[in-house]
């Protein structure tokens, strides 16, 4: 097995993207994106992605960073309303849009990384989510039919990881990074704590280092948070 652990990100990046590319990206907001990993992207100058993610992050930050520079052409996301920038190229023509019901994003990437093409749901009948879909009723209720999704590249955050990618993370930045993680072709993970193999209790770890192929080490993230309302003293 190819030793996983990689100096830097722009190492464990560079050899592996390409324009046009699909992209895959962990995080809620700003809590739990693979920062480190996002900046080392919009840094290799590679365009016309694709990017699969729960948001776009916000302008200077997150996902925000490769609108700024124009790298990405289409996002699949399911909210959108923290980037002025995102909307100014989606109203202009410039970036495409799938919006997606976020639950059924999640199922999308689960069932892409575990082999599943399709699944139905119920999520987005009579919407404009359902245009363009198959459909079929079962036991008098309508389901749309939704295609799964698997990325070129997956760019997943955790808190800990062992050197064979076994990854542990933490509360709420585990969110969308273990179905990204299992999505990707390729599965580059940043982790604030890297351990030796076989020092995780295996009933404590969140995703098998099967689905991982790349680690990068960043131990100080800058952990932004999108919104704070604080109560007037």
């Amino acid at each position: 097995m190819r030793h996983k652990l990689y100096p830097d990100a722009r190492t464990a990046l560079a050899d592996i993207v390409a324009d046009g590319q699909t992209i895959a990206v962990g995080g809620f907001g700003l809590c739990g994106i693979p920062e480190m990993l996002i900046a080392a992207l919009r840094d290799t100058g590679v365009s016309r992605l694709t990017c699969i993610s729960n948001n776009a992050g916000v302008d200077d930050f997150g996902l925000g960073l490769l609108l700024e520079c124009r790298q990405i052409k289409k996002m699949i996301a399911s909210y959108v309303g923290e980037n002025k920038r995102f909307e100014q190229q989606f109203l202009s023509g410039e970036l495409a849009v799938e919006l997606t019901p976020q639950g059924t994003l999640a199922e999308k990437l689960r069932a892409g990384g575990a082999g599943i093409p399709a699944f139905y749901t119920a999520t987005g009948v009579g919407t404009q989510v359902a245009e363009g879909k198959e459909t079929r009723t079962f036991n008098g209720r309508e389901y749309l039919l939704e295609h799964a999704l698997t990325a070129d590249i997956a760019l997943v955050k955790a808190w800990k990881a062992d050197t064979s990618g076994n990854l542990v993370f933490r509360k709420t930045a585990r969110n969308f990074n273990p179905d990204v993680a299992s999505a990707g072709k390729i599965t580059v993970v940043e982790t604030e704590e890297l351990l030796p193999a076989g020092s995780l209790d295996p009933d404590h770890i969140h995703l098998p280092g099967i689905y991982v192929h790349r680690i990068i080490v960043n131990p100080h993230p800058e952990k932004r948070i999108e919104q704070r309302t604080v109560r007037p003293e």
